[in-house]
């Protein structure tokens, strides 16, 4: 009997330390691994695609059991894995692990984790995503040493990729009507036991993204104000220490 397969992607590129130990916690709970990860970061892209450019494929060693580095987008890589470079279907995509979470609406829409995942949803395979908060200062450490982790967040962000992982092999067989994706998003602190909480994306209202510079407008992150007031929303969770586990059925918008 064949091993089940994943298709693994990123946003966050082929070297990040967050994408290996995923496909480690992969390979560990029985699937065939496949990736198809862009060669640098790629966050904040949403579903764009290099319509108007080529897309240069790679294939590399030391990573799952197949695995190739595109010069693309999130979605590129998933598309041009599903239509050109993988032996067969695969039975799950999944997405991440995401260097800082991807919760409330505004960034599950501008997300280019999320988008990898829609992607492999559009095709009909069962797709989940998957991001770690981190605090602001923890975040810039890994942002910008993508292949190295802070000895402190190692066991979260293996407990972390070992629940992503298992879920994955949940999907395997699954069902796939419409267009449903899974938004995984885990606590800094995540262990084997941290429970898991079924929730909403949360109504954030981030307003100015940009900050006045010598040179026009840079970027500038900020915690945005939460508008709903509801208590079962994905960052209420992580706050509250759990896993925010967040069907998104894109089928249903409009209705």
């Amino acid at each position: 009997m064949r091993r089940p397969t994943v298709l693994l992607t990123n946003d966050d590129g082929i070297g990040a330390l967050f994408l290996r130990t995923l496909a480690a916690a992969a390979g560990r709970e029985g699937f065939e691994v496949w990736v198809a990860a862009p060669t640098g970061e790629r966050s904040w892209i949403g579903r764009a695609f290099s319509r108007n450019r080529n897309v240069p494929v790679a294939a590399i060693d030391g990573l799952g059991d197949l695995a190739w580095s595109l010069d693309g987008t999130p979605s590129d890589c998933v598309n041009i894995a599903l239509g050109h470079l993988l032996p067969r279907r695969p039975d799950v995509v999944l997405s991440g692990m995401n260097i800082g979470y991807n919760a409330s609406m505004p960034l599950c829409l501008s997300s280019g984790t999320l988008a990898g995942a829609i992607e492999g949803a559009a095709w009909g395979i069962p797709a989940a995503a998957c991001s770690l908060d981190l605090s602001q200062e923890v975040f810039e450490q890994v942002r910008h040493a993508k292949e190295t982790c802070p000895p402190g967040l190692e066991p979260h962000l293996r407990a972390a990729c070992a629940h992503a992982a298992a879920f994955a092999r949940t999907l395997v067989g699954a069902e796939t009507p419409g267009l449903t994706v899974h938004n995984l998003n885990y606590p800094s602190d995540t262990t084997s036991r941290t429970p898991v909480e079924r929730t909403v994306p949360a109504h954030l209202r981030f307003g100015a993204l940009f900050g006045r510079d010598t040179h026009g407008f840079t970027f500038r992150w900020n915690d945005g104000a939460e508008l709903s007031g509801r208590a079962d929303t994905d960052v209420a969770a992580i706050e509250r220490g759990s896993i925010s586990h967040t069907v998104l059925d894109f089928s249903r918008l409009g209705s």
